[in-house]
């Protein structure tokens, strides 16, 4: 499928002969460059002994403990920042799209955005609204409605937080001039019908997204629905994967589709738009999301190294998890519930995660330095807190290699209690949720490692 994605938009740049690239600013590439960057990396997503390379599932060795992400493949320790940077690093990423994630799609080589609106008085005055249409290719290609929340009056671009939502982004807020969100939704999303966003559902979030008091706190909010890159269904794909290839390609079948790795390639396009606005600090876009959206948010920070913090929110198995774990929601009830949110090669370690070559830790271990937060609830046991916990603990040894300070913790905090080193964790009371209260720990984390970049 990658070798398909990659001939198609590489062939499809290099036969216009007057490529313009999006006003937002991208470079503009002469068709003679992208040829040559289609013989540099095509091998990569085409040759077949590029997949040869790696073992089958039930060849590979089981270990019962996370794995150690300062240990290459082929058993030889990381011995330098410059190894673990150009070696290891780039094996781990390979090694999750092989064995877990699915490819994320590339970066299509023409973007545009659209402006849709723009409004000053939001919020009484305290904040600008700015609605905007990222269009990632051809009619047929994805279109991402991100809406941006802006606080007035500050000296300098403010930190961003970019995030995914389920239910519209017309959810968080019942302003009338937030467009309906026209992608596929669940009918669990109040105010949908026949799983598309009515007038009913404007503000049915707002409770879950204190968009005053994240104003107030001095950080803007980029936020779009899941449903603009792919929607969340195992027997049709109306997205990015059905753009890129036929409904019975092998890439696009339910149990091969990646869409977890769909959602993460519609963050890195919205951190491609945020990176061009002023209005926003480019330098300081944290990546959040809660349940299927944190283990969303997670693997884009992990593979994205513009994005400065990352906010994974009850992520569970999948996310923040260990695969390995014995409490709470395991590879073989993900992958049964969510046949479409990994790939096929996942499926088969259902009933032997112990044979994965990486753990969630080594997902961690690729965000570092920056800074994650781990938050969870004490009622959540589905989403394995104490896992999740265990997770940063094998984590913890890639910050320090690196000179950057891990988790301060060397047991779970109490109820309550935000560690807020590099590697952060916190539990609650209560369920598997968002809360306003959650987004007062956010910003909480954020403000103390904010300060230290």
């Amino acid at each position: 499928m990658i070798c398909f994605v990659m001939r198609f938009w590489i062939l499809g740049f290099a036969m216009r002969p007057n490529c313009q690239t999006a006003s937002r600013g991208l470079a503009l590439l002469h068709p003679g460059f992208v040829l040559a960057l289609a013989i540099v990396f095509a091998p990569r997503f085409c040759s077949n002994s590029s997949a040869a390379s790696f073992p089958e599932a039930s060849s590979l060795p089981a270990r019962a403990e996370l794995p150690d992400p300062l240990v290459m493949s082929d058993g030889r320790r990381v011995s330098s920042p410059e190894q673990w940077s150009k070696e290891r690093r780039p094996e781990l990423k390979a090694l999750f799209e092989q064995y877990m994630y699915g490819a994320i799609p590339p970066k299509p080589t023409r973007t545009e955005s659209r402006v849709i609106g723009d409004y000053r008085d939001f919020l009484g005055g305290k904040a600008t609204l700015k609605l905007l249409r990222l269009e990632t290719g051809p009619t047929n290609a994805p279109r991402i409605d991100l809406m941006l929340i802006v606080p007035n009056g500050r000296s300098g671009p403010p930190p961003t937080f970019l995030a995914m939502n389920f239910c519209g982004n017309q959810a968080l807020c019942n302003d009338p001039r937030i467009p309906l969100s026209k992608g596929w939704m669940g009918n669990s999303c109040n105010g949908c019908s026949n799983n598309a966003a009515t007038e009913a559902s404007r503000g049915s979030q707002a409770a879950n997204w204190p968009l005053a008091e994240i104003v107030r706190r001095g950080y803007a909010l980029a936020t779009f629905h899941s449903g603009d890159v792919d929607s969340d269904r195992a027997n049709v794909s109306d997205g990015i994967y059905a753009w890129l290839a036929e409904e019975k390609k092998r890439g696009n079948s339910p149990a091969n589709r990646g869409t977890i790795a769909a959602w993460a390639w519609g963050f890195m396009r919205c951190v491609d738009y945020l990176a061009t606005d002023r209005d926003v600090d480019a330098h300081r876009i944290a990546a959040l999301g809660h349940s299927r959206n944190g283990k969303t948010a997670l693997l884009a920070a992990a593979f994205d190294e513009r994005i400065a913090m990352a906010f994974p929110h009850q992520a569970g198995c999948g996310g923040s998890a260990p695969s390995r774990g014995k409490v709470g929601e395991s590879v073989r009830a993900i992958n049964d519930r969510f046949e479409h949110w990994f790939n096929a090669e996942f499926k088969k370690f259902n009933d032997a995660p112990e044979r994965l070559p990486f753990d969630q830790n080594c997902l961690v271990a690729l965000c570092a330095p920056r800074p994650v937060l781990f938050s969870a609830a004490e009622g959540d046991q589905w989403s394995n807190p104490a896992g999740q916990f265990e997770v940063l603990r094998a984590a913890d040894p890639v910050y320090r290699f690196l000179g950057a300070e891990g988790l301060s913790a060397k047991e779970m905090s109490p109820v309550g209690k935000l560690v807020d080193s590099r590697l952060g964790y916190y539990i609650r009371e209560g369920k598997h949720s968002m809360t306003a209260e959650d987004w007062k720990v956010f910003m909480d984390f954020a403000d103390r490692q904010g300060q230290k970049e």
